[in-house]
Order: C-alpha cells, then structure tokens, then sequence
C-alpha cells in the first residue's frame, strides 16, 4: 500500500461467495479484458494532492488489478497506459509518467514472475526515455518464459497510428511484389497490428473504463469492433475488488451474438 493509500483508503474486498462463484462458473469470464485508466488527476484534485499522486495510486491499482484478473482466469489484461497524445500534457507530469514503469517494473517483476505472468508491450517504445525503455524491455525478457496471463501495457499506444503503420506495411510487401493488394483481408491487416502475437486473443471481449468517460480515445479501434463495453464512474485509483466483481457480472449478462441473430 502506498502513502497516498494509507491516507485515503477507501478499497473494499470482494464479497466472500466472489471466488466461489468463479469456481463455479457463474461469471463468463473475458478472456482478453481491456482497461482505459482514467481518472487519476481527478482522483488526486478531489484529495487536494498534486495529479502526480494520483498516477502513484493509479500503478498501485494495475497491481491489484492484475492480481484479479490472474485469480478469475482472463488470459490477457491490456492496460492503457500512456497514449501518443499524453505528450501533450504538463512537461512535469510526463515525466513523473516516464519514471513509474521504471519503479513499477522494479516492485512488481518479482511477483508477476511467481505469479507466472508474462510482460508485454503494444505501441512505439522506441520513443520513451532510454531508461523506461531498459526497465520494460527488462521486464519483457524477465517475464517471457511465463505462461499464465499476458500483462500488456499500451505504452506511446495510438490506435490511429497504428492502423496507418499496418497499412503501409502491406504496401510496401504489395510494392515489393511480395503479394497483390486483391490478397490482403481483414486477417492480414489485423496480424500486422501491434497487437498481431496475441492471435485469437486479439481483440477484446470487454473495455472497461473508469472515472465516468464514455470513449475509447484512440484505444484500439480496429480491436474493439465487437468488444462489450463497461462504463463505471469510479476514478482508476479506487477501482477495487467490488468494481473488478460488479464489471465481470455486468460482462455475464451480456449477450455477444456478433451480428448474428441469437438460436
């Protein structure tokens, strides 16, 4: 727990019949759950604290997070961490932003490593500051003989962008006659996404966004064409235990019939 969380804590456990349902299959469970953090910078003004802190508390929920999702079975967590527009923000901020993988990565591998999760990354790494960089790539190689959930983190991550850079990469395998641009299907453009090694797992079943926003911004576009949504009001920072139960019943009751008509 962090000091911001000593001095706030408002996070509520799951109710006890919680785990025993997961057991006994009455939650469907997503197997690639999608989260847009938000909410931090509010969460800290409404405490009368810096936004800095609220980013604190915000790496402190990703850990708890990460812990639920392993214990109900998702196979991929994809976290929205820091998109291509957040270098727009406060000078200061992004850099408080840039050291917390670094302090992240540093607490945490050591569990995710007993935990059997494995570390990987979507989006341009090759942007952040060197020593961000290091600490994901570290983490990444730490993590990569681990089989149980995929921990992936949308770093300098635009949807946008990304489907423009999967694009030009089929034009330029059309223009190197390596392929004709009648050959290229909707498989082809999604297994150049950046999130291509996650197969199957691709796009996800359900987003979840916190703080009252109702958007993607830019988070995977192409993906979320059939993903359910979950909408909460609750700032990323207290997304606890209760809020991580509430979004899989929300996600149970969904019926995902993807166009077709339901038997």
């Amino acid at each position: 727990m962090s000091f911001f969380s000593g001095m706030f804590s408002t996070k509520k456990a799951a109710s006890p019949s919680f785990e025993a349902a997961l057991a006994a299959g009455e939650y469907k469970v997503p197997k690639h759950l999608a989260i847009i953090m938000d909410g931090n910078g509010r969460w800290a003004k409404k405490r009368h604290l810096p936004r800095v802190a609220g980013h604190k508390e915000g790496m402190e929920t990703v850990k708890r997070v990460t812990r639920l999702a392993s214990k109900a079975g998702v196979q991929v967590l994809t976290v929205y961490a820091f998109s291509t527009e957040n270098w727009s923000r406060p000078t200061d901020e992004v850099k408080f932003l840039m050291k917390l993988p670094v302090t992240f990565f540093d607490t945490f591998v050591p569990e995710l490593i007993e935990q059997n999760v494995k570390v990987e990354t979507i989006g341009d790494i090759d942007r952040l500051p060197e020593a961000t960089k290091q600490a994901v790539i570290k983490a990444k190689a730490d993590t990569a003989a681990n089989t149980g959930l995929i921990l992936n983190f949308a770093l300098n991550y635009g949807g946008q962008q990304e489907i423009a850079d999967a694009a030009a990469a089929l034009a330029e395998r059309v223009a190197a006659g390596e392929l004709q641009p009648e050959d290229i299907n909707k498989d082809m453009l999604a297994s150049e996404l950046t999130t291509g090694f996650l197969g199957d797992l691709a796009n996800p079943d359900l987003i979840v966004r916190t703080s009252g926003e109702e958007r993607l911004s830019n988070f995977l576009p192409y993906q979320a064409a059939y993903s359910e949504f979950y909408f909460t009001d609750v700032f990323w920072p207290d997304f606890d235990d209760v809020d991580f139960e509430a979004a899989l019943a929300a996600y149970t009751k969904r019926d995902r019939r993807f166009g077709k008509v339901k038997a």
